[in-house]
């Protein structure tokens, strides 16, 4: 008479580990994966380099981000999201001219706060990472910031009439060009920094209209 052994009895999962309520391990990954993306490109990530990175399971990646590509849409949604934060507590006053300033300040401490973060929002063409209509509006929507105070001073008075949306660019460009030269090659000190950030700004509306004595007035060095 044969006997028929059982099966083996499966091995039990292993534990997970326990999670710390005190740790965000979702902003964790996308800090990590911020950091990868600009120091490799897309290429240099994986879903189980991000989760070694933070020191935790692939599944939290999935749990959070459902995949690769989610975790780098959330990458540049975060940071839009960061500098709109940063922007909206630019409250508009009467005189827009130091508005615009406020906010070309509020633009460098962004950049500041996660330079991997600030880098990647700008590495290559939004509507490359976020796809949907919702998000690009999203981002979209932290430069019609500047361009609304650019508006705002120009019905004031303060710059020629022009286009709006055209002096918002050049405005923004000379700020990010100051703002990246910072964070790459350096400047001398957080106090020359700051300094040139002003001038800039006060430059830029003398350009665009403004009369110079109110502009130094609005934006002093």
């Amino acid at each position: 008479m044969s006997t028929r052994s059982d099966p083996p009895a499966e091995a039990e999962p292993p534990a997970e580990t326990p999670i710390d309520p005190s740790v965000d391990t979702r902003a964790e990954l996308i800090t990590a994966a911020a950091r990868m993306l600009c120091e490799g490109g897309p290429g240099a990530i994986s879903v189980r380099k991000v989760a070694a990175e933070v020191g935790t399971s692939t599944m939290a990646v999935y749990t959070h981000f459902g995949g690769k590509p989610e975790l780098l849409r959330a990458v540049c949604i975060e940071g839009f999201r960061h500098l709109a934060t940063r922007l909206g507590r630019v409250r508009p006053s009467t005189d827009p001219v130091a508005d615009l300033a406020g906010l070309a300040r509020a633009y460098r401490r962004h950049a500041l706060a996660d330079p991997h973060l600030f880098t990647v929002m700008f590495s290559r063409p939004v509507t490359d990472a976020l796809t949907d209509p919702d998000d690009q509006m999203a981002a979209l929507s932290t430069f019609l910031v500047l361009v609304d105070a650019v508006q705002r001073a120009i019905d004031a008075g303060r710059f020629t009439p022009q286009r709006a949306d055209e002096l918002a660019l050049e405005m923004w460009s000379g700020v990010h060009g100051l703002v990246s030269i910072e964070l790459g090659a350096g400047l001398q000190s957080t106090r020359q920094a700051t300094r040139t950030l002003s001038a800039l700004v006060r430059h830029l509306a003398v350009g665009a209209g403004d009369d110079r004595d109110r502009a130094a007035a609005s934006v002093p060095v």
